[in-house]
């Protein structure tokens, strides 16, 4: 299956808090949303009503936040059968989770970064392949946002390719995630993203951040998306295509009408960048 066979355009996160105003959406308001599986498996009432509703009428893709891809306890193949079950079930065309870990002996409630060595990347390609046999298609996985580097043997940006190739699997470029770290750890997004391989990129991500201090940027997803994330987005465009692109906004949600004015922006950039597409095509 392609992954973006049924996913373009410009998407919205689906959040519970959002559900009684999506369900009042004009068609063309977005061209997709995003639900983290691990928030809707058996949810049944006005909630799991509502996304049927909205699933029979927008594209959905996948976000998961709980496999603990990188994680050292055995993957859990129940959950993985229920995930399963859940994208066949609303024709889900893109699954992706975190390139991290996020349990040991029990849930830790955050993204733990990986050390970027080759022992991790045959780790964590090893439990990818496990997940994408699991799940019965490919997986994409997203750059994660960090703060205390573990041991880097090899640079971030070789460490997601080595990851992609060993696995075989899709990238999730979230381009927040992509700045913040690149403002944090002091290495440049251009150069960055000029080595993200073009033809694994499934989806992007944009979403906002908080500026902590001069040289520490956090990754909220409770605030607007600033105009340095915007502008790395039209050059991911100018490298990548243009790919669907989400908007993530966790917390601090304003009114409906202002994300879905973030929404267009991202339609303007990927209009933008289409006659640079058919010039180079």
């Amino acid at each position: 299956m392609n992954p973006t066979a049924s996913l373009q355009g410009a998407g919205l996160g689906l959040r519970r808090a959002m559900l009684p105003d999506l369900l009042t959406l004009d068609d063309r308001a977005v061209d997709f949303l995003e639900v983290a599986p691990d928030n809707w498996i058996g949810v049944g009432g006005t909630y799991g009503e509502g996304l049927a509703r909205l699933a029979e009428r927008f594209p959905l893709s996948c976000h998961g936040l709980s496999l603990s891809l990188g994680g050292p306890e055995l993957l859990d193949h129940a959950f993985l059968r229920q995930i399963r079950e859940f994208l066949d079930r609303y024709r889900v065309p893109l699954f992706s989770e975190h390139l991290s870990y996020c349990s040991d002996e029990g849930h830790l409630y955050d993204l733990i970064p990986m050390p970027f060595t080759d022992e991790a990347v045959r780790h964590i390609a090893g439990r990818i392949r496990e997940v994408q046999d699991a799940l019965g298609r490919r997986i994409a996985v997203e750059n994660i946002s960090y703060y205390a580097a573990p041991y880097q043997a090899l640079s971030e940006i070789d460490f997601l390719r080595a990851v992609l190739d060993e696995a075989d699997c899709d990238l999730l470029l979230d381009v927040n995630n992509l700045f913040v770290n690149a403002h944090n750890h002091g290495y440049d997004a251009a150069d960055f993203l000029a080595r993200v391989p073009a033809e694994r990129v499934a989806c992007l991500h944009v979403a906002g951040h908080y500026d902590e201090a001069p040289d520490l940027k956090i990754d909220t997803h409770g605030a607007s998306v600033k105009p340095d994330v915007w502008s790395l987005l039209a050059s991911a465009y100018r490298h990548l295509g243009t790919v669907p692109t989400l908007l993530e906004r966790d917390f601090n949600l304003p009114p409906l009408a202002e994300l879905l004015g973030e929404v267009d922006c991202i339609r303007e950039l990927q209009s933008a960048a289409r006659p640079l597409e058919v010039s180079h095509g």
